[in-house]
C-alpha cells in the first residue's frame, strides 16, 4: 500500500478508514484508493468544503457492481462456467464508460480498481463520461472463433440489460479486441432488436467503428510523453527507450515513438523480454504477435542481432525513457533504481497502474518524470469518446481527424495535470496534477447533483 501521510487532514484520514473497512478484500484497489487520497492532501487542507457531505465515501464507493454467471459450450461440447463483472462505477459526468476484460485474472478487485482509476482518466480529457469497467475471467488464447463467440453471446446475454449509449458504453481491454467487439455487438443487436451503433465502442471502421481507435492508447502514449519532454525543454528524437509489453498498446507506443525519432530497443510479453539493439521492427513484431501468435523468442530467431532471454524484463536494458504498458504493478521499487542507474529521465504508463507505490517513491525523489496511467494512457478513452461523438453524429471520420481529435486531448490532459500540480505546490508532479484535476472535475459534478 502506498504510505498514507500521517498529517493528511482529518476528513481524508477519516474517510479511508472507512473505506478501508469496507473493502478489505481488494488490495488492489485500496492501493489505488491511497495513492489518490495521499495526492488529496494539500488541496483538501486549502478547501475543507470540497469533501462536506460524505463526498470521499461517496467517490469510492460504486454506484452499481455488477456480478454474473457466464456458462459457455466449447468445440469439443464440454460445458464451461466463467465469472463476469460490470462496475458502473462513478455516473456524475455521463454515461458509465471502460473497457471490458477476458482474462484469467480478472477478478472483482481487478474490475473495482480499475473502474476507480477510469472515474478520474474520463475526467481528465474533458469528455461527458462517466466510469465503469467490466469483464470475465475467461481467456480467449488458444480458442477457436467459434468458442470465442459462444462465450460472447452468453456474456451479452445477461450485461446487454445494463447498456446503452445514454447508460453504459463499453470498449475493448487486454483479451477484447475487435473480433470481440464484434461477437458482442452482434448479440446485443439481437437481443435489442436494433442497430444502436453508440452502445459499444472499438467496432471496426467498416461498421460504425472510428479509423484510428486501435492505434490511439499507444499513439496518445507517445504524444503525452513528447508534452512531458516538451516541458522540460527536450525532444524524444534520439533518445532510447523500452517498453514492456508485445500487444496493442506497446507496439502502436513503439511506432509513434520511433516516428518520434526515438530508439526503441526492447519489449517484453509472458515469456520474457527481447532485445533489438538495432530498433524494434515493429512490423515483425506484428507479424509474431498476430499473425503467427507466437512469443518474442520467434521474432529473436527471425532478427539478426536480436536476443530473446527468457522469463526477463526490460527493466534492466539502459534507457532514457521507459514505458509500463503490460499491467498494474509489473515494475517495482527494485527495478525503478535499475531504470534510475542506468539515467532514465522519463516514465510514462501506457498500462492502468503499472508502478508500484514503491517506485513511484523512487522516480518522484530521483526527479524522474513521471507520467501516470490515468493520464498519459487515456487516449484510448478519449478516441472512445469520439466514436460515440461520430456514432451520434452519424458520421464517418478519417484517421486524421481521429489522429488530430487525439492530440487535442492529450494536450489537454497535460495541460490540467499541470496546472493542477502547480495550485497545489507541486509543480511538475504529473501524478498528484491528475488525481487533483480528476478529483475537482467529478467532485464538482457531485456536488452539482447533490446527495445521489
Amino acid at each position: 500500500m502506498t504510505t498514507f501521510p500521517a498529517d493528511a487532514p482529518a476528513p481524508l484520514r477519516e474517510a479511508r478508514e472507512r473505506i478501508h473497512a469496507r473493502n478489505a478484500g481488494l488490495p488492489t484497489f485500496l492501493q489505488a484508493v491511497d495513492e489518490v487520497f495521499a495526492d488529496l492532501a494539500p488541496l483538501v487542507a486549502q478547501q475543507p468544503d470540497l469533501v462536506a457531505h460524505a463526498l470521499l465515501d461517496r467517490l469510492a464507493e460504486p454506484e452499481r457492481v455488477l456480478t454474473f454467471r457466464v456458462p459457455w459450450t466449447d468445440d469439443a461440447g464440454r460445458v464451461h462456467v466463467q465469472r463476469g463483472y460490470r462496475v458502473q462505477f462513478n455516473g456524475a459526468l455521463g454515461p458509465y464508460k471502460g473497457g471490458l476484460r477476458f482474462h484469467p485474472s480478472v477478478t472483482l478487485d481487478t474490475v473495482t480498481f480499475l473502474a476507480f482509476e477510469q472515474t478520474f482518466k474520463n475526467a481528465l480529457t474533458g469528455l461527458p463520461l462517466g466510469s465503469g469497467k467490466g469483464g470475465a475471467d475467461f481467456d480467449p488464447k488458444g480458442r477457436s472463433d467459434a468458442e470465442v463467440m459462444r462465450f460472447a453471446q452468453s456474456f451479452m446475454t445477461e450485461l446487454h440489460r445494463h447498456l446503452g449509449d445514454d447508460v453504459d458504453v463499453p470498449a475493448g481491454d487486454v483479451g477484447v479486441g475487435a473480433r470481440e467487439i464484434g461477437y458482442l455487438f452482434g448479440q446485443y443487436k439481437r437481443l435489442a432488436g436494433r442497430f444502436e451503433a453508440g452502445v459499444l465502442t472499438g467496432k471496426p471502421p467498416a461498421w460504425a467503428g472510428l479509423a484510428g481507435r486501435a492505434s490511439a492508447t499507444g499513439y496518445g502514449l507517445a504524444y503525452f510523453a513528447e508534452r512531458m519532454m516538451d516541458a522540460r525543454g527536450g525532444t524524444l528524437e534520439g533518445r532510447t527507450c523500452v517498453v514492456s509489453g508485445a500487444g496493442n498498446v506497446a507496439r502502436y507506443a513503439a511506432r509513434k515513438l520511433a516516428a518520434f525519432g526515438a530508439h526503441v530497443v526492447a519489449c517484453s510479453d509472458s515469456t520474457g523480454r527481447v532485445h533489438d539493439p538495432a530498433g524494434l521492427d515493429v512490423d515483425l513484431l506484428d507479424a509474431v504477435k498476430d499473425e503467427r501468435r507466437e512469443g518474442l523468442a520467434a521474432y529473436a530467431d527471425a532478427r539478426p542481432g536480436a536476443t530473446f532471454t527468457a522469463d526477463a524484463t526490460v527493466w534492466d536494458v539502459p534507457c532514457d525513457a521507459a514505458f509500463p504498458c503490460a499491467t498494474e504493478n509489473e515494475l517495482d521499487a527494485g527495478d525503478a533504481k535499475a531504470l534510475i542507474a542506468h539515467g532514465v529521465t522519463l516514465v510514462a504508463e501506457g498500462a492502468n497502474m503499472p508502478c508500484t507505490p514503491g517506485a513511484v517513491d523512487a522516480f518522484r525523489e530521483a526527479g524522474v518524470a513521471y507520467g501516470p496511467g490515468k493520464a498519459a494512457n487515456a487516449g484510448g478513452v478519449a478516441t472512445s469518446g469520439l466514436e460515440m461523438r461520430q456514432n451520434a453524429r452519424f458520421e464517418t471520420w478519417t484517421e486524421d481527424r481521429t489522429d488530430e481529435g487525439l492530440r487535442d486531448v492529450m494536450a489537454h490532459v497535460h495541460a490540467a495535470c499541470t496546472e493542477a500540480a502547480r495550485r497545489i505546490g507541486r509543480p511538475g508532479d504529473l501524478a498528484a496534477g491528475a488525481n487533483v484535476a480528476g478529483f475537482e472535475r467529478v467532485a464538482g459534478a457531485m456536488h452539482d447533483q447533490g446527495v445521489v
